[in-house]
């Protein structure tokens, strides 16, 4: 299956470039959803602002889900939907828009992603705690068993896990605790037969990862395979094949894509991709590939279409699909895969024995932390090779981005923003207020009781409910939750450079003055991918600073707040779903009402800036703004002492 991911801007776009790319050859759709759908905000929301439309299509209320399935026969479709916190409300919206398209919810294919676990330790877009979020996973699975039999439930996802600092053996132990979390959680709901059990079994599918080391990738997919049959069988009593089976699919590394030469990335992704392709018995059911320019911005249709076009080649002008496994009876293939498998089994225990993923969590981001502050070095001391980046960095000018500033990359109109709102009033105002009351009414009870929320979802989602007021009424009942950042117990830095770093920030605290220097990492908006915050956090505490670091999710008041009270010498924002444009100037305006001077008190902001946003950020009052370009963290963390004048 053919995929890319698509959505943005508003409902309309996305489904003008739905079309637009299953014209191209492209067999199924993949969907992003804007933060604010994510985390459970309609876009008028104070928390949304400088959010809606950045990262995927917004999607407030039923009218959005049919927009951005007009005129596409979802009978025939295979759906992916990246959600997970209201993933039980996207699918509510969907099967209730495909109800109204006359598609038999028996033939409705896809997927929901609805793995709030790996939310917990990497993406940030979890709401709920963990029990009540394992509830609502739960019922949306055991719903769909009976209901749409060809959906998948969930899409156990280790793809984010080496986003987040995993190798091959944290990536494949930790997606496979989570996926034994989440089936315990349903087999003890004892809404699902004995008989019906392993066909439930059979539905789970997982998201994977794919990085450069392709051979090392290949055979972490075949230890996914080994073990996933093993506790199957083990643990569930599964005994089919065929349910047994590991079904996954594929986005390859994003992490690994390159600002510097970024035309060298289309390498990248295309050995990549054989990793998950290469070996017949571990290849993936479906793959989606990044853009060559992801990070510099938004890829265009044309990106996406080149990624595509790579997918096709491999398989229709090679012969890589006429032949059984190439790898079966390697030995150096067979040892990797044992290698990868027992590491992995073993650390899969270790989870178990802290009483599960729930109970472990603070555990598994700790290791997943300090295992991306350890590539992080790497990188920058040269021993990992990057190639223009820290070698090979000389280089002919690149046509495809030579003076393409405004063009090569996708950008959301800010226009978007308030259509999106006006159209969500709109609908508020042309509905049963009535009809809207009973439904969350209803809702809260369930919620409070033992039922089933997936159908009363259904009911909010005909009634005209928002998502917002879905995620509100469960806020009401559920509460909500702040997870472990792991930046606490890793490990210190040591080496020539990290003691250079150090000598500058010493160097501030004697024009200062002051004992130890203080730096806030903020994370401010509904961006949760904090891999980038937490290893600022982590390199600036080794290079001597005294760091702040209260997690994902904060408005611009509670920064501005925090740097006062907890009189802070630097401000370290880090945003990476494009709404600098908003957030930053509201965070300095809020700095200033509360005596918080960014001329003496430096304000660096990081993420995927373009240039000419970062030359009006520059002149709004931040001191530095550092992109993807900036790989050198230890040297960052040296820069922005430098800024501390006392």
């Amino acid at each position: 299956m053919f995929r890319t991911y698509a959505g943005y801007a508003t409902p309309g776009a996305t489904n003008a470039r739905f079309k637009a790319n299953l014209a191209k050859g492209q067999t199924g759709l993949s969907v992003a959803f804007d933060l604010p759908t994510q985390t459970g905000y309609d876009s008028d929301h104070p928390m949304a602002a400088g959010e809606v439309g950045k990262v995927g299509v917004p999607i407030g209320h039923i009218g959005d889900m049919r927009t951005v399935f007009d005129g596409i026969p979802m009978a025939e479709m295979n759906t992916s939907m990246t959600i997970n916190a209201t993933a039980m409300w996207l699918l509510a919206l969907y099967v209730a828009v495909a109800d109204e398209h006359g598609a038999p919810r028996a033939s409705l294919a896809g997927t929901t992603q609805n793995d709030i676990l790996k939310e917990y330790l990497s993406r940030g877009t979890y709401i709920f705690p963990p029990e009540a979020s394992i509830r609502l996973t739960s019922d949306l699975i055991t719903w769909t068993l009976h209901e749409t039999p060809k959906w998948n439930p969930i899409n156990v996802c280790s793809y984010h896990l080496q986003e987040a600092g995993a190798d091959p053996v944290l990536e494949v132990a930790y997606a496979l605790a989570n996926a034994i979390c989440v089936l315990d959680a349903v087999r003890a709901t004892g809404r699902v037969d004995a008989d019906d059990f392993p066909r439930l079994v059979g539905r789970i599918s997982f998201f994977c990862n794919a990085g450069i080391r392709f051979i090392e990738e290949t055979c972490k997919m075949r230890a996914f395979y080994a073990l996933w049959d093993r506790i199957t069988r083990e643990r569930y009593g599964v005994d089919d094949p065929k349910f047994r089976r590991f079904r996954y699919g594929v986005q390859v590394n994003s992490l690994g894509l390159t600002a510097q030469q970024p035309e060298n990335n289309v390498y990248r992704i295309f050995l990549e991709m054989l990793g998950v392709t290469q070996s017949k018995d571990a290849r993936a059911r479906a793959v989606q590939l990044p853009a060559w320019n992801e990070a510099l911005g938004l890829p265009r249709s044309w990106d996406q279409q080149w990624s595509l076009r790579a997918q096709q080649i491999l398989a229709f002008e090679s012969d890589l699909l006429e032949h059984g496994d190439i790898f079966e009876g390697s030995k150096v293939i067979e040892a990797k895969t044992a290698e990868i498998a027992g590491a992995a089994g073993e650390e899969l225990e270790r989870v178990l024995e802290r009483g599960g993923s729930v109970d472990a969590l603070g555990y598994m981001k700790e290791r997943l932390v300090a295992l991306h502050a350890e590539r992080r070095r790497a990188i920058e001391s040269g021993e990992r090779v990057v190639v223009g980046v820290n070698r090979y960095t000389t280089t002919e000018t690149s046509p495809l981005t030579e003076g393409l500033d405004e063009l090569a990359y996708q950008r959301v109109d800010p226009e978007h923003e308030a259509a999106q709102i006006e159209s969500l009033r709109e609908f508020r105002s042309g509905r049963d207020s009535a009809a809207v009351r009973h439904a969350l009414d209803a809702l809260r009870r369930a919620a409070e009781g033992s039922d089933d929320l997936m159908p009363v979802s259904i009911e909010a989602a005909l009634a005209g409910v928002t998502s917002g007021e879905w995620a509100d009424a469960l806020r009401e009942v559920f509460g909500e939750y702040r997870a472990p950042t792991g930046v606490s117990d890793v490990a210190a830095s040591a080496g020539e450079r990290i003691e250079e770093a150090r000598e500058r920030v010493n160097a501030a605290v004697t024009r200062t003055g002051r004992a130890r220097l203080r730096m806030l990492v903020a994370k401010p908006g509904l961006d949760g991918h904090s891999n980038a915050a937490e290893q600022v956090a982590v390199r600036a505490r080794d290079a001597g600073f005294e760091v702040v670091y209260q997690g994902i999710r904060l408005t611009p008041s509670q920064i501005a707040r925090a740097a006062a009270e907890e009189d802070v010498d630097v401000v370290a924002v880090s945003i990476l779903s494009g709404a600098h444009g908003w957030l930053v100037p509201e965070v300095l305006e809020r700095l200033r009402a509360e005596g918080v001077d960014p001329s003496q008190v430096p304000v660096v902001v990081g993420g995927v800036i373009p240039e000419g946003d970062e030359r009006k950020l520059l002149e709004l009052g931040v001191a530095r703004v550092f992109t993807p370009k900036d790989y050198d963290l230890t040297a960052a963390i040296g820069e922005i002492a430098d800024l501390i004048s006392g």
